[in-house]
């Protein structure tokens, strides 16, 4: 027996997902009215969404800052998205915040893998393989590749959980935006500050 779709669940839907009317009524309908497997298929739906997204053209957005309490650390980030109209969402300012508060702790060095330093990795990839020297030759190239890619989850900040919640990325974090507003939001750059650091 087919449950009648109301206004008001298709409205319960959209506020928790963030998704279009017509996805969430398509949803519902799909799932018979049931909450919980309709918001599983906006979610699938999100990430492919979001995926698609990421190839366009983020050229507005916003230049954040976040002052941590007594003033010894300080972050300036920009984060780009598509419009003027998503740029001045609440939504997207406390993203914009969460963010900056997220460098100030979890200290990154770089926002993604593409940006560090080829250098770094080198002298990284010397250190690693300077540890496991006299280990079996077959396995060091593994090891070594293995400490590479913890350093570079730990320094890049689309990799890093989130302070707030460990559970999700930072790119997950993201994908949630992207899916919520449909746009491409992306993080351009960051620089963070602290008083006594090089």
């Amino acid at each position: 027996m087919s449950v009648e779709i109301t206004a008001k669940m298709v409205s319960d839907l959209r506020a928790s997902t963030g998704a279009g009317l017509m996805d969430c009524k398509k949803a519902l309908v799909e799932t018979n009215g049931n909450i919980e497997e309709a918001t599983t298929i906006l979610r699938k739906k999100g990430i492919a969404t979001a995926e698609k997204k990421a190839s366009r053209n983020a050229g507005d957005g916003l230049v954040d800052y976040y002052i941590h309490h007594g003033g010894k650390v300080g972050v300036l980030l920009e984060i780009n998205c598509e419009s003027d109209f998503v740029a001045r969402n609440e939504y997207f300012q406390q993203l914009s915040k969460d963010i900056c508060m997220h460098i100030a702790a979890a200290r990154p060095v770089c926002v993604s893998r593409e940006s560090v330093s080829q250098d770094l990795i080198a002298k990284e990839r010397e250190i690693a393989s300077a540890q496991v020297a006299g280990k079996p030759a077959n396995i060091i190239d593994k090891i070594v590749d293995g400490k590479i890619d913890k350093m570079l989850q730990e320094i890049c900040l689309l990799e890093q959980p989130f302070v707030k919640n460990p559970d999700v990325t930072i790119q997950g974090l993201l994908t949630e935006a992207i899916q919520k507003m449909g746009e491409n939001i992306q993080i351009k750059r960051f620089a963070r500050f602290q008083i006594g650091e090089e």
